[in-house]
């Protein structure tokens, strides 16, 4: 049983690694529709912390936005809490990935200040800024360059600055 289980648990993770691009624009849309939300959540059930640091951040950030459509305060707190695990888990794993550090950057600037989430914000922002031209894959750069010009973290010349990376 357990080893259908770790088939299982393993097959979907997979899955979910050679469809990266399909949970970023999930990701996208689940940041303003509950069902889409609970549909990512879902989805990345199967993801571990024993999974690709990149899985475990999207889990953890779209656990964070699981709260944001939980019924009770009790629930919303439970969902944060576990969503900010593992992204502080997958950044510390992967401290040099900036897709990582763009999600967690975009779940402080969408926290709501009581939960004490938004500071060092500036941190993740420079990293972002100054790491963005190392990104390889073109589909990640422009995935992060489209948060970028759309964020309130960022002012105009450093929207500019990476739309031109």
């Amino acid at each position: 049983m357990k080893s259908i289980l770790f088939f299982l648990v393993f097959v979907g993770a997979t899955f979910l690694v050679s469809n990266i691009s399909q949970v970023r624009q999930q990701y996208r849309e689940a940041s303003t529709d509950a069902e889409k939300t609970k549909q990512l959540y879902q989805d990345l059930a199967s993801v571990t912390k024993e999974s690709d640091d990149l899985l475990v951040a999207y889990k953890g950030a779209a656990t964070t936005l699981m709260a944001k459509y939980a019924k009770t305060i009790k629930e919303k707190k439970a969902f944060f809490r576990e969503g900010v695990d593992y992204l502080e888990y997958a950044v510390a794993k992967a401290p040099n990935n900036v897709e990582i550090r763009y999600l967690r950057l975009s779940v402080k600037e969408n926290a709501p200040r009581i939960t004490g989430y938004k500071k060092h914000m500036d941190k993740d922002k420079t990293y972002i800024l100054d790491h963005l031209s190392e990104v390889k894959n073109k589909e990640s750069k422009k995935y992060i360059q489209g948060y970028v010009s759309q964020s309130d973290v960022f002012d105009a010349d450093e929207k500019r600055s990476v739309s031109q990376q």
